[in-house]
C-alpha cells in the first residue's frame, strides 16, 4: 500500500467519524446497545500491565476478546478481529489512549464501524457482572 493509498483511507475514516454522533465515542449504555442489539465485536486492549482482575473476555463479556494493543498485529493475524470491515467494533481500555490507537489502526485497515469506550473499560465490566448475577 502506498503513502497515497494510506491517506485516502485516513481521509475516508476521517469522514466516517465526523458521520458517528460524538466522532465515535460512546458511553457505557451506547456500548451495551451495540453489543446487546448490533452484535459488535468488544476489544479490551489494555496492556497486560494495566489489567487488574479480568480481562473482559475472561469477565465473560458477550463478543469481547481480551486483545492487548502490544500484541495487535497477532490478534489480527490470528483472526481475533472480525474480517467483516462493516461489522461493529467497540474498543475499550483504561483511559481512551490504547482504545483511540486501535481505533486508528482498524480504521487505516478499512473498517468502518469503530467506536470507543469513554469510561475505563472495567466499568463495563462491572455493569456485565452485576448483570449475570
Amino acid at each position: 500500500m502506498s503513502e497515497i493509498d494510506v491517506i485516502a483511507t485516513i481521509r475516508e475514516a476521517i469522514e466516517t467519524d465526523k458521520e458517528k454522533p460524538n466522532l465515535g465515542m460512546v458511553d457505557i449504555h451506547q456500548a451495551r446497545e451495540l453489543i446487546e442489539e448490533a452484535g459488535a465485536t468488544l476489544l479490551d486492549v489494555r496492556p497486560p500491565a494495566k489489567v487488574e482482575g479480568e480481562n473482559a473476555e475472561e469477565a465473560n463479556v458477550p463478543n469481547a476478546y481480551y486483545t492487548p494493543i502490544t500484541e495487535f498485529v497477532f490478534h489480527y493475524e490470528e483472526g481475533r478481529i472480525p474480517k467483516d470491515k462493516t461489522a461493529p467494533i467497540v474498543v475499550g481500555c483504561k483511559m481512551m489512549k490504547f482504545a483511540n490507537r486501535t481505533m486508528g489502526y482498524l480504521e487505516a485497515l478499512g473498517y468502518k464501524n469503530v467506536f470507543v469506550l469513554d469510561t475505563d473499560i472495567k466499568d463495563l465490566i462491572e455493569v456485565y457482572k452485576a448483570k449475570s448475577c
